[in-house]
């Protein structure tokens, strides 16, 4: 069924004595539960909704990410995860979700070099990165400077010409990368590696993150097409909270790299984009293989805070499917290096108990796509201060598709929720001298 049809259904009000009937109109969309338009609710009844967290709010329509968490589904534009992950690139997936349609062999082509050739940033962007102390948080380095990129591309910051448009989400998914490289380099007091066109996206990040001019660096193979999978895996998600705060922020018409900018500001926080680095510092705090029992007790306990952090998901009430997808890429990576590191050693053991625990198997409290990417990044070499960050740049060009389809929307307004005041009445202002 389209997005547009529509239903007409009748509610019935009970907070009254009156028993007031209003009809409200059911639109369906392709898959998933159909939506009450409510817009016309207030002039109807003088009444608003109240739904905290806005967990059961339709916000927007969106022909771009379908989540199913009871059945684990993912789809990009109609696509599942699976098959994108197995047979797509990043960069092929990027061209979905900005475009609608997988692309032929010469419009991808064409693609690749738009983004390889925009992945320089202006060299004045350099000296930005001294205004920080070494010891900054990469994502307050990111946020800054995301944001100032509207100071040095001011011809594409009309967001109402679609080529300017283009060129905006071609620039932030080429040079997030470069930027995300240099403000991992500026922590280690590192030089800033340039990228090279001759890699491909994902080789081209890992060679900016770890090479260094004094010898070659040559890209894992295995680490790059983990690093493509991580990125894919995280391109889009619906609408998350970063999601929706650059759908929020891109109403009032702000540019495009000042909504991305509140995008990651939004990931920062660490019930959003802090759960793989959550995981890491979990596993610190367990410290050894032999306290596992102990803390899986803690986590059953309903009276102790602790939680088992990358086990389960908010919209995922099944398997992450994403998170199946990426053990695979773990396991391949740690086979490779071969690591000997007891934090690794300890996240497989904590894995393989919890699964064959009965009482995380009968709550579905599975792994998720936080547990393997921070084991992942680890095993690469990643601080866990960056995880964010990495989860920021695959981000990006979710972010920037939801924005674009938001700004292409016809009956685009800006976005102004309500509220259900609960401070006090109207009183009389009293003179300091008459204040109790």
């Amino acid at each position: 069924m389209s997005d547009d049809a529509t239903a007409e259904k009748t509610f019935t009000l009970t907070n009254d004595q009156t028993g007031e009937s209003v009809k409200l109109p059911v639109q369906e969309g392709t898959i998933g539960p159909p939506t009450i338009d409510i817009r016309t609710l207030y002039a109807q009844t003088g009444h608003f909704t109240l739904d905290p967290s806005f967990s059961a709010t339709g916000s927007c329509k969106s022909r771009l990410t379908y989540i199913d968490g009871d059945e684990g589904i993912l789809m990009h534009r109609g696509y599942s995860i699976e098959e994108l992950t197995s047979q797509s690139s990043f960069i092929e997936v990027c061209y979905l979700l900005l475009y609608g349609d997988l692309p032929s062999k010469e419009e991808l082509a064409e693609f690749t070099d738009h983004i390889t050739y925009h992945t320089m940033v202006h060299e004045q962007i350099h000296y930005f990165f001294r205004g920080f102390r070494r010891d900054a948080h990469p994502m307050a380095i990111m946020c800054g400077v995301v944001g100032a990129l509207s100071a040095f591309y001011h011809d594409s910051l009309d967001i109402w010409d679609p080529q300017q448009r283009i060129i905006s989400a071609h620039r932030l998914i080429a040079k997030m990368p470069t930027l995300a490289a240099m403000t991992y380099k500026y922590s280690i007091g590192q030089p800033f590696m340039y990228p090279r066109n001759d890699l491909s996206y994902a080789e081209n990040f890992l060679y900016m993150c770890f090479g260094v001019p004094a010898e070659p660096f040559k890209v894992n193979p295995i680490h790059a097409r983990a690093m493509d999978k991580i990125f894919i895996l995280h391109a889009d998600h619906e609408q998350n909270a970063s999601t929706s705060t650059v759908r929020l922020a891109g109403s009032s018409q702000a540019n495009p790299f000042a909504c991305i900018a509140s995008g990651i500001a939004s990931l920062w926080g660490p019930a959003h984009g802090g759960a793989n680095q959550a995981v890491l510092e979990m596993l610190d705090e367990i410290g050894h293989k032999d306290r596992i029992p102990e803390f899986i007790a803690r986590a059953k306990d309903k009276d102790d805070p602790f939680r088992l952090m990358g086990f389960g998901h908010r919209v995922y009430k099944n398997r992450d499917p994403r998170a199946t997808v990426l053990k695979e890429s773990a396991d391949e990576v740690l086979n490779d290096l071969g690591v000997n590191d007891p934090t690794l050693e300890l996240a497989m053991e904590l894995e393989r108990i919890a699964l064959e625990d009965p009482y995380f198997i009968e709550r579905k409290l599975f792994p998720n796509v936080d547990f393997y990417s921070g084991i992942i990044l680890r095993a690469m070499g990643f601080p866990t201060s960056m995880f964010t960050v990495l989860f920021a740049l695959a981000r990006t060009v979710g972010w920037i598709s939801q924005w674009k389809e938001m700004i292409e929307e016809p009956s685009l307004r800006i976005g102004r929720p309500r509220q259900l005041y609960t401070g006090p009445e109207a009183r009389p202002y009293v003179p300091m001298d008459k204040r109790k």
